[in-house]
């Protein structure tokens, strides 16, 4: 009875140390203290323990707030999370009938599983397949383009997430300009073909069929928050050989103007982050926001999905559970606040002015041009 009672005990210890790693840091006990401590006094905390307080903030929510949370995600419609601003009515607002959240990041960032354990979390549907991402040469169907998921698994759901084609670290400005085309007004849709130079040669028989699969048969959408996914253990193991390539590529990614000139700062999501010991995972989050020039805790979630047994991490950890809830949660606060005002008759007929007005002038400009032209001409007789 002892035996199996330690063995219990054991695996307890065990868990808790999986879930709750953050208090095995070197730090943890001075941020204990600052429970007790006074408003006044919390100025003096340092980055280190700026992460540990928000590590127990989530714990703490993941416990008291995650199954309302979770309600308002699955009764969420697009504009609930709306706030009046400037005077402007919500019936004044061109709101669409789904918010699109799109999921950006290099290869191996763990994408497809962040969208899988948004299945299970979210959707409440038990184990999910995991799905297809490129590996090696491996240029299936799926890889080569974007998947639109309903997390929730709802025909009320008011959001959509989308996976796409992992980056290159070696093709950064390759990246940028296939961004800027997803960010377009235009937006993305469902099996969008995420081409790469590689591809003509690697898959010359499938381009007529990613182009039929690609066509306008589908509901383009315009995104409106993205999460940029960073494997946190690629980064630093990177960083201790001097190598600051993944590091720099996703400043270029995450600091992309075309993620923030309305948006503000992309949702950052670190993975494999549970490769790392306790202090190396603080420091590799610590140096990750300090070259992107972020906040350390606002906007960043260190997410676990998938356990060392391959196993969706929702039931085992319920910390990276809620921060995936959250994470979703404060994407559609953005979406919501940044929602594009209704063009109204006076809009358009003043764009119409306008453009007429352009027209006008190159006109005005060309006749200009070509008697000035002909005055030359006409100069030129006279002297002879």
């Amino acid at each position: 009875m002892r035996d199996e009672n330690f063995d219990l005990n054991k695996q307890d210890e065990e868990s808790r140390a999986m879930h709750y790693w953050w208090r095995l840091a070197s730090k943890f006990d001075e941020c204990v203290k600052f429970k007790f401590e006074k408003i006044q006094n919390l100025s003096k905390l340092t980055p280190i323990l700026k992460v540990l307080r928000e590590m127990e903030r989530l714990y703490l929510m993941s416990i008291e707030s995650f199954d309302e949370l979770r309600q308002k995600l699955m009764s969420y419609k697009v504009g609930d999370f709306w706030v009046p601003i400037g005077g402007i009515n919500k019936e004044d607002l061109d709101i669409p009938p789904v918010n699109t959240i799109l999921l950006v990041g290099f290869h191996n960032a763990g994408k497809s599983s962040l969208v899988n354990l948004m299945y299970s979390v979210l959707g409440q549907s038990g184990l999910i397949p995991f799905a297809q991402t490129s590996s090696g040469n491996d240029c299936g169907y799926t890889t080569l383009t974007m998947e639109e998921h309903n997390v929730l698994r709802s025909t009320r759901s008011g959001f959509c997430i989308y996976d796409t084609r992992g980056f290159d670290y070696d093709r950064v400005d390759e990246a940028l300009l296939e961004l800027k085309e997803w960010m377009a007004p235009d937006g993305v849709h469902h099996n969008k073909l995420c081409s790469r130079q590689e591809d003509h040669a690697l898959v010359p028989m499938l381009n007529n069929e990613l182009e039929d699969a690609s066509s306008s048969m589908f509901i383009k959408r315009r995104v409106n928050c993205v999460m940029v996914v960073a494997n946190a253990y690629e980064i630093y193991k990177s960083l201790k050989l001097d190598d600051s390539k993944p590091l720099d590529a996703l400043k270029q990614l995450y600091c992309s103007s075309s993620l923030n000139k309305s948006n503000g700062n992309p949702i950052l999501i670190l993975t494999h982050g549970d490769k790392l010991s306790t202090e190396d995972r603080i420091d590799c989050r610590l140096k990750i926001c300090k070259h992107l020039g972020t906040s350390e805790t606002n906007g960043i979630y260190d997410i676990v999905c998938v356990t060392e047994y391959g196993l969706l991490a929702d039931e085992y950890d319920p910390i990276s559970a809620y921060s995936v809830t959250e994470a979703v949660y404060r994407s559609l606060l953005i979406s919501d606040r940044v929602q594009l005002v209704k063009k109204t008759f006076k809009d358009w007929a003043l764009f119409a002015l306008s453009c007429l007005m352009c027209f006008i002038a190159s006109i005005f400009a060309c006749l200009a041009r070509l008697f000035n032209v002909l005055a030359q001409k006409h100069k030129g007789k006279l002297k002879w």
